[in-house]
C-alpha cells in the first residue's frame, strides 16, 4: 500500500468561471491559475502523484508551460491516472476536503465524486469529499479563495 497527501490553495478570480471537483459554479468567481484552477482535483492529482513517488502537479502539468494554459483538470487528472496504470499502482481509495466560505458544496459533492472516480478509473464508493468553512479566519475565512486537501492509497499490482 502507498498512500499520498495533496493540498492546493487559489486566490479568486471574478474573471474566470469557478470549477470545484470538475463541476462548474455558475455565477461564482473562478479562481486565478493557469490551468482551469480546479484547487480540488488539483490536490487529488498531488496525493496520487505522492503515493505513486511521482513528484507533484508542477513536474508533470508545468505552470509556465503554454500546453496546460486553461486546461481541464479533469483531464489532467486522467493523465494522472494513466501514469498510475502504467507503473502497475491502483488507486484504492481517495479522500478529499475543500475549505471555502463560499459558494456551498454540499449539493454539488455527488456530481463532484462520480467525476473524480470515473477520471481516476474507480468507483464513486472509493470517492469521498468533504466540504467545510475557515470559520472567517485567515484568508480563506476573508473569502479571499479557496483550498482543499486530499489524501490517496494506492496497492501495487
Amino acid at each position: 500500500m502507498r498512500i499520498g497527501i495533496g493540498y492546493d490553495i487559489h486566490r479568486f478570480d471574478a474573471a474566470r468561471p469557478l470549477f470545484i471537483g470538475g463541476v462548474r459554479f455558475e455565477g461564482e468567481p473562478g479562481l486565478a491559475g493557469h490551468s482551469d484552477a480546479d484547487v480540488l482535483l488539483h490536490a487529488v492529482i498531488d496525493a496520487l502523484l505522492g503515493a505513486a513517488g511521482l513528484g507533484d502537479i508542477g513536474t508533470h502539468f508545468p505552470p509556465r508551460d503554454p500546453e496546460w494554459k486553461d486546461a481541464s483538470s479533469v483531464s489532467l487528472l486522467e493523465q494522472t491516472a494513466g501514469m498510475l496504470v502504467v507503473r502497475q499502482l491502483a488507486v484504492d481509495y481517495i479522500d478529499a476536503t475543500v475549505i471555502a466560505e463560499r459558494p456551498k458544496l454540499a449539493s454539488r459533492i455527488p456530481e463532484m465524486r462520480k467525476i473524480i472516480a470515473r477520471a481516476a478509473g474507480i468507483q464513486p464508493e472509493r470517492v469521498n469529499v468533504k466540504a467545510t468553512t475557515n470559520e472567517g479566519l485567515g484568508d480563506i475565512g476573508r473569502g479571499e479563495g479557496i483550498a482543499a486537501m486530499a489524501v490517496a492509497l494506492l496497492s501495487e499490482g
